[in-house]
Order: structure tokens, then sequence, then C-alpha cells
């Protein structure tokens, strides 16, 4: 009974432990998305400058796949050759080390504090930002406090009379303690919270410091395989960074656990306890890494060129026409007398319109930085899938109200053919305006200037974000999230304003970046605040039936404030 007492304590003291680590990752991709992916931008041509800027980005996100997955995007989309996403992915396991340095510190004075101002920013602030930097704080605050209550569960164990066989038995079986922390840590998706708990297990006395070691270079392993497994489906481009990453650091791990079999390795001088020398090992282990592998990042990229070849162009483009062939439209035309049913499939068939028009629209700053002419049209190529579902969901409501319908559902039609509609302008607006912008900046070698780039990427960021949001409303029809749609759009309306007076500040500078690029950047501004208005269009039938919606303006007296306030806290 008391050994279930103690797994069930140390399962809760994990899960909190993997729930703050996210939270954290989360908090800074949301506070400052478009920083980070710009970071990685500007390393993109030195290997040591992306090691570096990987290894910064890891620290903010206290998270190498994170950093690994914005790598391999950025592969796949041909911002970055795969040497310098190695170069990243390497830097970003040092990274990794770091953080793990710093929260193995006995902190559990700050917790409290934490907890504190981080809900208070959390709860009592409305930028995004000042509620994301709560969210890392309370973030980090659960991952001290997680790690505390995992000693606390361990303590009991030291008594165990299992555990020496254990010990034992792993002490001589060096490879199933690599095998297994590889595993764990793989299934577990997150090193820095597989390294924490063994490091906290030494630190209890529960874990031998050998034993340990083998745990840290399989822990070391299975965080490589992380991005490998999650990138199985993406590009071949995208596939070769963590393919390359995984080969480094699985072989320099593997090298080391059997020389660790021959050579008696000193561990005291690494720190005092057997948990100071766990995590002063990692970061020598991945500093190493780093040193020695740095190099051989353009050696890598040949070689998993070679384990991950191009598919030819014939076979990728058959298998494309052939995915587009066998594509079923959601419109079920056996269920057109049953006009609930069949106004269910015109929501699902004009949110896959949306998902498209989404496609579209994701990669659009990174054309603006290093686009093809080749991949901008493949992108407005997709317009044509847009107009077909939008003709094709106006012919099917239309012919289904012709059929006995009760006014609510004559109403939904309605709504979802005039959503429909926006759908095909905001398409429109993506092929014939941004993605024209994107093609003439790089026809005429400009460069926005870091000012107006950094505006763009914020306005595009938070365009992609509410029309995620509109999507989720198209389905749910949930009001608190219709509301913040609203809300949100009088906040682009403003941000676009700002956006303009700081641009026409940066004219009368005399900056060139801005000059030569101005058309440009006004057109994109303008695009972006007309996309997110016309997905926002999604919310005005919901808060019009619910009294929110008085003259195209949020209620702003009585229930609709306190529901406002609701949905930006």
């Amino acid at each position: 009974m008391q050994f279930a007492i103690i797994l069930l304590d140390l399962a809760g003291a994990v899960m909190l432990l993997l729930w703050a680590v996210r939270m954290v990752r989360t908090g800074a991709e949301r506070a400052c998305g478009p920083a980070l992916r710009g970071a990685l931008r500007q390393a993109r041509n030195a290997r040591i400058r992306s090691a570096g800027a990987g290894t910064v980005l890891a620290v903010l996100l206290q998270s190498s796949t994170a950093v690994a997955m914005l790598a391999a995007g950025f592969a796949a989309s041909g911002m970055i050759p795969v040497s310098a996403g190695l170069a990243i992915l390497l830097g970003a396991d040092l990274g990794s080390a770091l953080v793990v340095q710093v929260l193995s510190f006995d902190l559990s004075w700050l917790v409290p504090a934490l907890i504190l101002v981080g809900g208070a920013m959390a709860l009592k602030f409305e930028a995004r930002g000042i509620k994301q930097g709560g969210r890392i704080l309370m973030g980090v605050a659960f991952v001290l406090l997680s790690l505390h209550m995992i000693g606390e569960a361990t303590a009991p164990m030291r008594q165990s009379a299992l555990l020496p066989l254990v010990i034992s038995y792993l002490r001589a079986d060096y490879f199933t303690a690599f095998a297994a922390a590889a595993l764990f840590t793989w299934l577990i998706h997150s090193s820095v919270a597989a390294i924490l708990l063994f490091v906290t297990l030494a630190a209890q006395g529960v874990l031998p410091v050998e034993v340990g070691l083998f745990f840290i270079l399989g822990a070391n392993c299975g965080g490589a395989l992380i991005a490998v497994w999650l990138t199985r489906g993406e590009p071949v481009e995208a596939r070769r960074v963590p393919l390359g990453n995984l080969i480094f650091r699985g072989a320099a791990a593997l090298a080391a656990l059997f020389v660790l079999q021959v050579v008696m390795f000193p561990t005291h001088p690494f720190g005092a306890t057997e948990g100071r020398q766990l995590v002063n090992l990692h970061l020598a282990f991945n500093l190493a890494l780093v040193v020695c592998c740095l190099p051989f990042t353009g050696t890598m990229e040949k070689l998993v060129t070679l384990l991950i070849a191009d598919r030819p162009a014939a076979k990728v483009k058959e298998g494309r026409d052939l995915l587009m062939s066998r594509r079923t439209s959601a419109l079920d035309r056996t269920v057109m007398r049953t006009p609930g049913l069949a106004l269910a499939s015109a929501t699902r068939e004009l949110l896959r319109m949306g998902e498209v028009v989404e496609v579209m629209l994701r990669p659009v700053m990174d054309f603006f930085d290093a686009g093809t002419t080749d991949q901008i049209r493949k992108a407005q190529k997709l317009d044509d899938d847009v107009n077909r579902a939008h003709t094709e969901i106006k012919l099917y409501i239309a012919e289904v109200n012709r059929g006995s319908m009760t006014a609510a559902e004559a109403q939904r039609g309605v709504e979802l053919t005039d959503f429909a509609i926006n759908l095909e302008r905001a398409g429109d607006i993506v092929a014939k305006n941004l993605l024209v912008l994107t093609q003439e900046l790089r026809d005429k070698n400009l460069r926005f200037s870091r000012a107006g780039w950094s505006e763009l990427a914020g306005l595009h960021n938070r365009v992609m974000a509410n029309m995620q949001l509109a999507l989720n409303v198209l389905v749910s029809s949930d009001l608190v999230s219709a509301r913040q749609l609203v809300v949100e759009k009088e906040r682009m309306r403003e941000l676009e304003r700002m956006s303009h007076d700081r641009h026409l500040k940066r004219l009368q500078s005399g900056m060139t970046q801005s000059v030569d690029t101005s058309d440009i950047h006004l057109e994109a501004v303008r695009a972006l605040k007309e996309i997110n208005s016309l997905m926002a269009s999604v919310a005005y039938p919901l808060l019009t039936q619910s009294g929110d919606l008085l003259e195209s303006r949020l209620a702003r007296s009585g229930e609709a404030a306190d529901s406002i306030a609701a949905a930006l806290a």
C-alpha cells in the first residue's frame, strides 16, 4: 500500500513537471513568437551565430524540441540550409542543458513570489505580452514546486529493499539503463523534464551517479529522437535536420557509454553532490558536442541527404494530383432533405475551406524573407481550391433552401453563405495581393527595415491566431470566443494605425529600406487588417442574437461588459 502511494505521489509530481515545462514554452511562444522566428532567420548564414541563436531560443522556450520543430520548418520552406538547422539544434541542446543547470538549484524560496507576481500579471493585465509573461513565471514556479514534490515522493525509496537490487542490475547492464532512459524521455517528449527527474533522484540518494550517467546519456539520445518522430510526415528537408542531430547525438552518447565501461571516469571534479555532478556532466556533454560537431554540419548535411533522398519531381506531382483527385467533399447530397444535417455538412466543408486559406496565409512572412517563385506560385494555386469550395457551398446551401426549413435553419444557411463569401475574399487577398507583394519584394531584391519587419511579423502572427479562433467559433458557436474576436478586430485596427504612424516617421527620417519598401509595407498591413476583419465576421450573427452587438459595435454595458472582461482574462 505504501509503495502504491509513493508511485502515485511520484506520478503526480512528474505530471506537474511536464505541464509546467509546457506552460513556460507556450507562454514564450505566444509572447514573442515572431521575434523567435526572426532570430533564426538572421542567424542562418553563420554556424556559430546559428548555434548561439539555438541556445538562446532553447533557454527562452525551455525546450530543444520546440527549437528543432522551428528549424525543421524553416528548412522545409527553404529559409535555411540543413547545415544551419543542424547548428541551431546543437546550440538548442546546449541551451536546454543550461535550463537544467539553473532549475537544478534550490530555488524553492522563489515559488511563492513567482506565483504571486505571475498570477497578478496573467489575471490583472489585458496586454497579451504581460499576460504571457505571467504564464511563464507561473510555469517556472510550478517546475520548482514539482521538483520539490519529486524529492519528497522519492525520499522513502532510500529505505526500500528492492532498490539495491534494481540499481545493481542497471549498474551491470549499462545498455538497458541507457535504452530505458532514452525510451522514457521519448515517451514524455521532454528531455528537460527527464534530466531534472534523474538529477532529483540522484540528489535524494536514490540513483547512484554511475547509473545516473547512463540515464543522462540515454536521455540525450531520446531527446534527439523526439524531433525525428514529430517530423516523420514532413517534407524531406524538414526530416533531415532532426535526423542529422540524432546521428550526432546518438553516436556521441553511445561512444561515451562504451568508454565508461573501459575507463574509470572521475565524477568528483564535477561537483560536491551526485545531483550536481550529473547536471554538470550533462552540460559538459552538450558543450563538447557543439565544439566537436559544429565544424562538420556541412558533412552531416551530405550524409542525411543520402539517407533521405529527394523524391523525383514527377512522383511528387503525381502524388499531389492523386491526393487532390481523391479529396472527398464534405457536402453530403444524401442528407439535403434534412436541413440540420445538410447545414452540418456545409459547416464541415466551410471549415476545410478556411484551413486552405490558412495554409495560403501562413508562409507569407517566410516568402517575404526568402521565398522562391515556385513556392509563391504553389501557394497562389491553392486559391483555385478556395474558389471551387466557395461555389460548391453557395450552390449546395441554395439547393437546401428550396426545401422545407425552419426560420433558424434558413438564417444559419445565410450565415454560412456569407462566411463562405468572406473566406473567398480572404483567399483572393492572399493570392492576388500579399503573395504578389512577396514576389515584388523578391524581384526588386528589397528588404524591410528591422522595425518594419517586426511590425509585419507581429500583425501576421496576430491574424493567424485570430483565424484559428474564427474557425473555432464557426464550429463551436462559443459566445466568449466570438466576443474576443470582435475585441481583436478593434485591437487590429489600432495596431494598423500605430504601424502606419511609425512607418511615416521612418520615412521622415530618410531610412533607405523604409523608403524602398514603403508601398509594399503599407499594402501588406492593409491586407492583413482586411483579412482579420473578414475572419471576425463569423462572430457577428452570434453576438447579434445574444444582444451583445449594437449597430456593429459590442454592447458596452451590463452583462456584455462583463463578458468582454472574461474574454480578455
